[in-house]
């Protein structure tokens, strides 16, 4: 239908054209430009992270991550079960063994008990990702991390803007991630950033972003050539991406603003339905500030899952489910062990919907899309609207970004 409600929309910012242009009308369209130092100089000001630097994707910031900790064969990485692939695939590709564990369903995040009986003399760090931008305990990761002296690397891909007590996600540990693909509050089409806090990490993990060698130094005219120093990959993003995030990053306040608005009237105009139908829907622990990344709904079963989904394509609207638990996957029996099974996040992966969220959804839209919701009731076998409820023409979609 031509009214159709998409899951996801990219932002447009203003500069974005302009900022492209003058890179095309530059001598100087590949990496580390004037808009790679912008872009880095914005997103050092939004986390207050002491070293920014942008690489082609969260996956490859994960990949350089797992190179600055030197993690490969024998060595073990905790992992949550649910989450996106990259998380473990960044490291199982330099040879580490994936150990999954499970989740507090409150968040979707690791939960730090599980964490902690996976520990190992080979565990050498341990992943965070801060599920739709509502950060994991990291009071009681950050105690495991020191006691047993190992990395905490946070995937920040959901968590931009984000805060834990006050502090900024993605600063918390060892290392942080950034991504900048296109379903994200702030995007360049495709993009990642790694955050680092240790002036030795950061000296090195320069020189493997550009292809193992000392030029970043050589460019800020430390040294009067530049040589290979170390190993290392092509990490680095051209400036035409790096001009559409700074432009992003100009507005990144904007973004926020409209895209709380949108997560507030889902959470306003949801309570009293999710109440009567048995709904979970997504919740924020008051210690914390999200970044209204999504909007979830944890229905009561599998079955209502699916139901929800295919009565809300009926109307237009696409509504995803999300990932599927690692631990399950054909890569992640392959590459990693599971100590005990991740039965919360099996669940948590088989009850949860996320709604349409992006900025400029329409005051109407919400409406439609509130409305469409509220019409389904649980455990019926249909919705308040038959025509439209559990349309087996509807296919049940899913979302892994």
């Amino acid at each position: 239908m031509s009214d159709r409600i998409i899951f996801s929309r990219p932002y447009r910012s203003a500069a974005e054209l302009a900022n492209v242009t003058a890179v095309l009308d530059s001598d100087h369209c590949h990496g580390d430009g004037p808009f790679t130092a912008a872009a880095s100089a914005k997103l050092a000001e939004i986390t207050g992270s002491p070293h920014v630097l942008l690489t082609t994707s969260c996956t490859h910031a994960l990949e350089l991550a797992a190179l600055l900790l030197e993690l490969g064969p024998g060595d073990e990485v905790i992992v949550p079960s649910f989450a996106f692939t990259s998380a473990a695939a960044a490291f199982a590709v330099h040879g580490a063994t994936c150990v999954f564990v499970d989740i507090d369903e409150t968040t979707g995040n690791i939960d730090p008990q599980a964490a902690a009986a996976a520990v190992t003399d080979h565990t050498k760090a341990i992943v965070v990702m801060h599920y739709g931008g509502v950060a994991a305990d990291m009071a009681a990761l950050q105690r495991l991390a020191d006691r047993h002296a190992i990395a905490l690397i946070e995937d920040n891909a959901h968590g931009l803007g984000g805060t834990w007590r006050g502090r900024a996600l993605g600063t918390l540990g060892t290392l942080g991630t950034q991504s900048f693909h296109d379903t994200k509050n702030v995007h360049c089409g495709e993009g990642g950033a790694l955050l680092l806090s240790d002036e030795i990490l950061m000296g090195r993990a320069e020189i493997i972003r550009e292809k193992g060698t000392d030029r970043a130094r050589f460019l800020r005219g430390k040294v009067d050539k530049y040589t290979w120093q170390d190993i290392g990959s092509s990490y680095l993003p051209s400036e035409l991406n790096a001009a559409v995030l700074d432009a992003q990053l100009a507005e990144f306040h904007t973004i926020q603003r409209a895209r709380h608005r949108v997560w507030h009237t889902y959470a306003a105009g949801l309570g009293a339905w999710a109440a009567e139908q048995g709904v979970v829907p997504m919740t924020v622990p008051p210690d914390r500030r999200h970044t209204a990344h999504l909007f979830y709904l944890r229905m009561p079963s599998e079955e209502e899952r699916d139901g929800l989904i295919r009565h809300l394509a009926g109307r237009g609207i696409v509504a995803p489910f999300h990932y599927v638990p690692l631990d399950s996957s054909a890569a992640g029996l392959k590459y990693g062990r599971t100590p005990v099974p991740c039965t919360r996040s099996a669940r948590f992966a088989a009850t949860i919907v996320r709604l349409p969220l992006w900025p400029m959804l329409t005051g109407d839209q919400l409406d439609r899309i509130l409305e469409a919701v509220t019409d389904y009731r649980c455990g019926s076998g249909r919705a308040a609207d038959p025509p439209t409820c559990h349309s087996r023409a509807a296919p049940v979609s899913v979302s892994t970004s």
